[in-house]
């Protein structure tokens, strides 16, 4: 068996736990495109306001005396048609970067937090519905895009206009400037002040509607159980009153922006209604021309609808924020696991477990003051009743989870002291099930060692005695397999788990109860298969079938959490113990009829 050298090893990934901090992450990512952006749309804001002032300087030239024909006209008409192409082409190239930039960091979201939320260990996982996550991770990716372009399109121009507005109405009638700067400022609080008032709502929506994501992500995976109890009805009405539940948070969220709206639009309209008719009324007592009162009519209802834009803008990137900060609240949080920077040497693999303590979440204990060595290359199956602690102990050595005292030693390196990645790359494991990706059967196979050629994945399938079948299929190693394997039969996703290991070819080997889900002809096959791949390894194998240990070197007995026999298969027949006590039941055919291990 060769040695492979680890891979680089990335660095361990923190992400802000806070929304603000994580957004101000991605911005600082690309912080010239944002900013290119960013410059863009204030220009642009900036032109549309000037337009409202090139027209007053046509208005003006049109309303100066009575010789119409030497007017000057074509000047202000010039500017502002100018100004109004300047306007749509920098709108236009914002709209040409910000598709780019913002799209970008929504992909760099998503990755991120999927690399992120794989650092938990399995047990985060069995909490958690792996729909839901899935959904708050696409969901987090699109409430930070509808922040960011929201943030972009919809409160930076509203914001440019009104300050570009006062600066012009300062031209008009400085009071009226600094009237509008008072009244909309008291207006932005009071509007703000309420939209915050709503985030609970906004919350409650974002986690209701993750949760019935998982629901029906759960449903659909099950859905032969559904079928097999007839329970489509039952799960139906199961799921309308999950989707209710969110129906009802969804209607209270939404109804609290329509009265955040219509706050507004009363405010802003009693606002617009009061500029115009001040500016009349000065026009009147001629103190402005026609063409300010045009200027403060065009500016008024822009500053109304923007604000209009800008108040719905508010409330939604709140409700956008309560959906991200709910994914934060359960994705990023600290990992439990602490990972190391040290890669793990090539290994011979030597096993020790010194003084090991572990008990599972709800605190029952599994080991207490567990001791075990496994010189590198002995075949040892793990056997015991259920609830003995056999596959919590290859779990812990793989560091699914870590130990709560003590150290696991490969070759006398403390794996907590190594990365997991590293770690994991010198470990091989057949699981009971094999999860296959919904991908070809070239890719599932290659999936033990990306990096390898065509020729090395088909060596791997014909040492697992999986090549044949996988010929005979139509699009052959081509074939998509569908979901979690569905395609193939337990016995084929099993032969190409092997030969997933095979390619690996890592120094320690975990089967883990890897044929106790087959019938007996798919086992007699798949046995065939392991018997070659467990030559030259430091195996340790989790057996239900004691037939699948039979010709090991060494048998650990487990109950209780603790190693209550350990020989050779022979000897711990001889000694009439709980491994006898196994075999004969199996013998008698109560679980299986394995053949009894050659002596010695």
């Amino acid at each position: 068996m060769k040695q492979k050298k680890s891979a680089p090893r990335r660095k361990p990934l923190t992400l802000p736990g806070q929304t603000l901090p994580f957004l101000w992450r991605y911005l600082r990512m690309r912080p010239w495109h944002f900013g290119l952006m960013f410059v863009l749309i204030f220009a642009a804001s900036s032109c549309a306001v000037a337009v409202q002032y090139g027209m007053k300087l046509l208005v003006d030239a049109l309303a100066a005396g009575n010789d119409r024909q030497h007017a000057d006209v074509w000047t202000p008409l010039a500017l502002f048609l100018g100004l109004i192409a300047a306007e749509n082409g920098l709108w236009r190239l914002s709209g040409w970067l910000g598709c780019r930039t913002v799209v970008a960091s929504c992909v760099d979201i998503r990755v991120e937090l999927f690399r992120y939320l794989t650092g938990h260990p399995m047990r985060y996982f069995n909490e958690h519905f792996a729909g839901a996550l899935g959904n708050r991770i696409t969901a987090t990716g699109m409430a930070a895009g509808n922040i960011y372009g929201g943030f972009a399109w919809k409160i930076m121009p509203p914001l440019v206009d009104f300050f570009g507005a006062v600066v012009v109405l300062f031209t008009v009638d400085w009071r009226m400037a600094m009237s509008l700067i008072v009244v909309v400022l008291l207006v932005a609080v009071l509007i703000t002040a309420y939209g915050i008032r709503g985030r609970d709502k906004h919350q409650r929506y974002a986690a209701q509607a993750a949760q019935v994501g998982g629901e029906l992500v759960d449903a659909v995976s099950n859905v032969w159980t559904i079928k097999a109890f007839s329970a489509r009805d039952r799960e139906s009405d199961r799921l309308a009153r999950k989707i209710g539940r969110e129906a009802r948070a969804h209607r209270g969220s939404w109804l609290y922006m329509e009265k955040t709206r219509v706050l507004h639009d009363i405010c802003l309209s009693l606002l617009a209604a009061g500029m115009l008719i001040w500016a009349i009324l000065l026009w009147r007592a001629g103190r402005v021309s026609a063409g300010d009162v045009v200027l403060v009519s065009a500016l008024t209802f822009r500053i109304l609808n923007g604000s209009r834009d800008l108040a719905l803008a508010l409330v939604d990137a709140v409700q956008q924020l309560s959906a991200i900060a709910d994914t934060l609240r359960v994705i990023v949080r600290p990992h439990a696991l602490k990972d190391a920077h040290l890669p793990l040497p090539d290994v011979d693999g030597t096993i020790d477990l010194v003084d090991v303590s572990y008990s599972y979440p709800d605190g029952r204990q599994v080991f207490q003051g567990f001791n075990l060595h496994i010189p590198a290359g002995q075949k040892v199956g793990l056997v015991g009743p259920s609830g003995a602690g056999k596959s919590t102990l290859v779990q812990l050595i793989q560091r699914l989870d870590d130990v709560k005292e003590g150290q696991i030693l490969i070759d006398g390196h403390d794996i907590r002291q190594v990365s997991v990645d590293s770690l994991r790359q010198m470990i091989a494991v057949v699981p009971q099930e094999t999860a296959l990706f919904a991908r070809s059967i070239r890719e599932n196979i290659r999936y033990g060692r990306p990096e390898a050629n065509n020729r090395e994945v088909e060596e791997a399938a014909r040492l697992a005695y999986c090549d044949a079948f996988i010929r005979e299929l139509r699009h052959g190693y081509d074939t998509q397999v569908g979901e979690r394997g569905a395609r193939l039969s337990g016995g084929q996703r099993q032969r190409l788990g092997i030969a997933r290991a095979f390619l690996k070819d890592a120094p320690i080997l975990i089967l883990d109860e890897a044929t106790s889900a087959l019938d007996t002809h798919s086992e007699a096959e798949i046995q065939v298969a392991l018997a070659d791949l467990v030559r030259g390894r430091t195996v340790l194998a989790v057996a239900h079938r004691l037939s699948t240990v039979a010709n090991f070197d060494r048998i650990l007995v487990l109950q209780n959490g603790k190693v209550v026999e350990d020989g050779s298969p022979a000897e711990l027949l001889a000694r009439d113990g709980l491994y006898a006590s196994l075999w004969r039941m199996q013998a008698e055919g109560f679980l299986h009829d394995p053949e009894p291990p050659a002596p010695g």
